[in-house]
């Protein structure tokens, strides 16, 4: 279908911007839970039994700062809003069911995310047995750094962080977490057909808590970069 075609303005496109130019079209955003262990047993989990799971956030929940003191919209209807630091990986190909090695070859690069969480609306809904679509996939959920092409890449060790104001809050190593990039695109891959511009959340170490408006917080993972700005009053 032709734009001439659309019977309403067609809406922008998501985008990442990259570090050697260029922008990356977002296309769809999936999420795993507890891929990391201490952060599993502060979640109440057990990582020596649960499977991965997944979640999904919109494309236009990405935001991306233009530099350190900009101000991230904190959400509407919630009263205790979490940091979950993130590696984030963008695919530059997909399929169904891939292999290890196909997965690799996905792969095009990275950048730091933040899985922004309403914890208020989570608990409420999992108390009920309700989606977490609420909690997980609001506007500016996502807040990203530049992408860092490293196509067939895998990192499996480096630093993870966040502090806020400076003091740390979260502190974890790639190679903790329990199922590595390529099996999460891997699995990820049994029940979606992945696809380029997809963007998947690998999961985050334990000390996930809350942000307050006026913090300023600063997330990073080592080898691909860093993400840092100044939350927001409440709407």
């Amino acid at each position: 279908m032709s734009r001439e075609e659309f019977v309403i303005p067609a809406p922008a496109l998501p985008a990442v911007p990259v570090g050697c130019g260029g922008l990356f079209p977002v296309r769809r955003i999936f999420c795993v839970g507890r891929n990391y262990a201490e952060h599993a047993r502060e979640m109440g989990g057990d990582p020596s039994r649960e499977p991965p799971f997944f979640f999904m956030k919109p494309a236009d929940a990405v935001w991306h700062p233009g530099d350190a003191d900009a101000r991230w919209p904190y959400p509407p209807a919630t009263q205790e809003v979490h940091h979950e630091v993130e590696l984030v990986v963008a695919l530059r190909g997909g399929g169904r069911e891939l292999s290890f090695e196909e997965a690799e070859e996905a792969i095009y690069g990275y950048a730091v995310g933040l899985d922004m969480t309403r914890r208020d609306l989570q608990a409420e809904a999992k108390a009920k047995g309700r989606p977490w679509d609420v909690a997980k996939g609001f506007d500016a959920s996502l807040p990203i750094s530049t992408l860092l092409p490293k196509p067939g890449e895998v990192l499996r060790d480096g630093q993870i962080g966040l502090e806020i104001d400076g003091a740390p809050r979260q502190r974890g190593d790639l190679a903790q977490m329990i199922y590595d990039v390529p099996a999460v695109i891997a699995e990820i891959s049994r029940y979606w057909r992945l696809a380029a511009g997809d963007l998947i959340l690998t999961g985050t170490p334990a000390g996930v808590g809350p942000v307050r408006p006026g913090e300023r917080v600063r997330a990073w993972a080592e080898g691909v970069g860093e993400l840092a700005f100044v939350v927001g009053e409440a709407a």
